[in-house]
C-alpha cells in the first residue's frame, strides 16, 4: 500500500502562484511514477502532469504546460506541483496520485485531495 497525503492548497488570486506538496510512505518513492489530477466544480477529472521516477522527465495537460511544474525529491518522499499565473478555471480539489508501472491510465494510489480556489 501506499499512503499520499497532499497540502498546501487555499485561495488565491488570479495570477498569484501556489505549491502544492504530497508526501508519500508505504513504498520506496524513488519507484513510483507520481502524478497530479484535478476535478473542479461539475467537471470530470482532468490529467494535470506525471513525474517518473528520475527527476527530469514529466508531462503535462494542455491546459496547464508552461504555468505548472512537477518536481519530486526523493530523499523527502514528495513530490510537488508549483503553480504560477493562477486562473478562477484552476479551481479544483488537485489530487497527487502514484502508479506502479509505465502507461497507467488510472494511477495505483490516490490521495484525499486538496481544495484550490483561484478568485478572480
Amino acid at each position: 500500500q501506499v499512503q499520499l497525503v497532499e497540502s498546501g492548497g487555499g485561495l488565491v488570486q488570479a495570477g498569484d502562484s501556489l505549491r502544492l506538496s504530497c508526501a508519500a510512505s508505504g513504498r520506496p518513492f524513488s519507484m513510483l511514477i507520481m502524478s497530479w489530477f484535478r476535478q473542479g466544480p461539475g467537471k470530470e477529472r482532468e490529467f494535470v502532469g506525471r513525474i517518473m521516477w528520475g527527476e527530469s522527465s514529466t508531462l503535462y495537460g494542455d491546459s496547464v504546460k508552461g504555468r505548472f511544474t512537477i518536481s519530486r525529491d526523493n530523499a523527502k518522499n514528495t513530490v510537488y506541483l508549483q503553480m504560477n499565473s493562477l486562473k478562477p478555471e484552476d479551481t479544483a480539489v488537485y489530487y497527487c496520485a502514484a502508479s506502479l508501472r509505465p502507461g497507467v491510465q488510472i494511477p495505483d494510489y490516490w490521495g484525499q485531495g486538496t481544495q484550490v480556489t483561484v478568485s478572480s
